[in-house]
């Protein structure tokens, strides 16, 4: 869908331009956008790469292990149906400790495990609670260092880009308590909603 409405709004400001008669200045801003777009991804890498490194750090000396130990009892609560030492329950758990220090590299396959470790479990035609909650934990994902966040800020100019971790934190874990909630609500309708295999 979203290539359509890409497609659109290219075709909509070409004719908007050739009635204005401003084909100049469209061109031109192309021109200038592409520029600033390979000059913003140029100056983001060094930031990106440098907390990408400490967040390697923290994953190689086992600081992410044993926050995945500490965040067990909460992820026990979330998903109760889960075997506590089973490979799903223990992707889960590396899969939001690796999302909570920005490791979004190393996050991506301890969730796609998590989700194939719950698809095996799953009885049902249709998405299982527990792979519900995974993919509302994987979208509000609280994140300790906003890497990304803070390299866009730093290569905009702020003067402190870190300013704004509390505000992330805090609209984070606001999404996450109203994702964790409904999911609560509305999976109770679950046995109503899908059909059995």
């Amino acid at each position: 869908m979203l290539p359509y409405i890409w497609g659109a709004m290219i075709i909509i400001s070409v004719v908007f331009s050739v009635l204005n008669n401003t084909q100049e200045q469209l061109n031109a801003a192309v021109l200038d956008s592409a520029g600033e777009a390979v000059e913003l991804v140029i100056s983001m890498c060094g930031t990106v790469c440098l907390w990408s490194g400490i967040m390697e750090i923290a994953d190689k000396s086992g600081v992410t292990k044993f926050v995945s130990k500490l965040l067990s009892p909460i992820t026990g609560k979330l998903f109760p149906s889960l075997d506590k030492k089973g490979d799903a329950f223990r992707a889960i758990n590396m899969n939001i400790t690796a999302n909570l220090f920005g490791l979004g590299n190393a996050a991506t396959p301890l969730g796609i495990k998590a989700m194939q470790c719950l698809q095996k479990e799953n009885v049902s035609s249709c998405a299982s609670r527990d792979m519900i909650m995974l993919v509302i934990l994987n979208t509000t994902s609280v994140q300790l260092i906003p890497t990304m966040i803070l390299s866009l800020l730093q290569s905009a100019g702020c003067s402190d880009p870190s300013g704004i971790i509390p505000f992330t934190w805090a609209a984070s874990v606001t999404g996450l308590v109203c994702g964790v909630i409904s999911v609560m609500i509305f999976t109770k309708r679950e046995g109503k909603l899908c059909t059995r295999r």
